[in-house]
């Protein structure tokens, strides 16, 4: 019989239990190879299973593996967000620590709110890029939607579709407004044609959000993931940094953006991206939300 594992199932990018983005934490993979970690991942079937082991260098809290249904990721950010804020509360500590992610090292800033949840925010591993500008006829075949619904409505950007990546490339789609991201429908067919093979990921965005208090609001439609809609994305909002950076005029010091993710799949979430600025430059981004635990078990398996 395999040994038996404790892991904790959270809620993330979310306040409230049976929102946002849920996340399984296996809490000690000591044991566990590539194989065994990615069927287990296909087993909860959520967009992301965090693996926790120690770390190798003893200064830093833990170190991740992040697995999708399909794939390991190198960085990803409920997953992120979720692990900080579970062993925060495992600590009973609020002090900063950082974590080892295939990516690189991730530095969290946690804090408690009661026994079951809590927030923290962490330091983008990497700066967004531009990778490329992506066709606006074939972007909006590959989502079934009217070549004039691509591009941001009236006062947003004027910069068209294009692949970013903070550590995961996603194509950025600006849409004329929220209906236009509700009523996007991906065809597969025409998917590699619009975004390139392999596995890819659109982040389609409209500056329309449900809530006036917000700025975006988004969804992440992908191929290749194991599945085909994630309810909030923070390596996507990490990509999307560097759009902003290129659409918009920002100035320097602090620029927060919430973004509303999840809405159309009843899993409402809000993702707090912030770009730090200093003499027109991006220097550092991070991101931030809250989590909550909402089940405790033990792995046999």
């Amino acid at each position: 019989m395999a040994e038996p594992r404790p892991y904790v199932v959270l809620d993330v990018f979310t306040n409230e239990v049976l929102a946002g983005n849920p996340l399984a934490v296996v809490l000690d993979a000591r044991g566990l190879d590539d194989a065994r970690m990615q069927a287990i991942a296909r087993e909860f079937n959520l967009s992301e299973t965090v693996f926790v082991s120690p770390p190798a260098d003893l200064a830093n809290r833990a170190a991740l593996r992040i697995f999708t249904p399909a794939r390991e990721l190198p960085f990803a950010g409920h997953p992120t967000v979720g692990t900080a804020v579970l062993l925060s509360l495992l600590d009973r500590s609020d002090a900063p620590f950082v974590l080892e992610e295939r990516v690189g090292l991730v530095p969290c800033r946690p804090s408690r709110l009661d026994e079951t949840s809590g927030e923290a925010t962490f330091e983008l591993p990497e700066l967004p890029v531009h990778l490329g500008d992506l066709d606006i006829g074939a972007v909006a075949a590959s989502l079934n939607l009217p070549r004039e619904r691509i591009g941001a409505g009236p006062g947003g950007p004027t910069l068209g579709p294009g692949r970013y990546s903070a550590g995961v490339p996603y194509a950025i789609v600006p849409l004329a407004d929220r209906a236009a991201v509700d009523a996007a429908i991906q065809d597969p067919m025409r998917w590699a044609t619009a975004y390139g093979q392999g596995r890819q990921g659109a982040y389609i965005v409209a500056f329309d959000p449900v809530d006036p208090v917000n700025h975006v609001y988004a969804r992440m439609i992908s191929t290749g993931f194991g599945i085909a809609e994630d309810p909030a994305t923070g390596s996507a909002a990490a990509a999307f940094a560097g759009y902003l950076m290129a659409a918009l005029d920002l100035p320097d010091g602090p620029n927060r953006f919430v973004i509303e993710q999840g809405y159309a799949m009843g899993r409402p979430s809000r993702i707090a991206l912030t770009l730090h600025l200093e003499a027109g430059a991006l220097k550092r981004a991070e991101i931030a939300g809250t989590a909550l635990i909402v089940a405790r078990g033990t792995l046999l398996a």
